[in-house]
């Protein structure tokens, strides 16, 4: 089999706000495929399957030192909810200014992004 890579969706009510912070917060890379479509080159991705009642996804963006990146994200004027340790990382939320909120944290478990 030849995957080679993963394409993440982020629906939003205000795409280009959202582009926007993408490009000009998080400073993602990032190609133009026409039109202002811009589609961001993520940093290496982990897949977990976690057992649930329910169906879905949720994205969450990791980071070596949580709380130095959300002093970043702060100067930037993004608000963040408190930051919880769960075990396996220490996790926050932030929102986008298309409302979708997206889960950060800086894990504390074996990383799948080193092999």
């Amino acid at each position: 089999m030849a995957i080679d890579g993963a394409h993440i969706l982020v629906y939003s009510r205000d795409a280009e706000a959202d582009r926007s912070f993408f490009r000009d917060v998080l400073g993602f890379p990032h190609v133009d495929a026409g039109g202002g479509w811009l589609i961001f080159g993520f940093p290496p991705a982990e897949l977990a399957i976690h057992p649930a009642d329910m169906n879905g996804q949720e994205l969450f963006l990791m980071c070596e030192d949580l709380t130095s990146t959300l002093a970043d994200l702060t100067a930037h004027g993004v608000a963040w909810d408190e930051i919880e340790d769960q075990g396996w990382g220490r996790v926050s939320y932030f929102g986008l200014p298309g409302g979708s909120r997206i889960g950060i944290y800086q894990p504390l478990h074996p990383r799948a992004t080193d092999l």
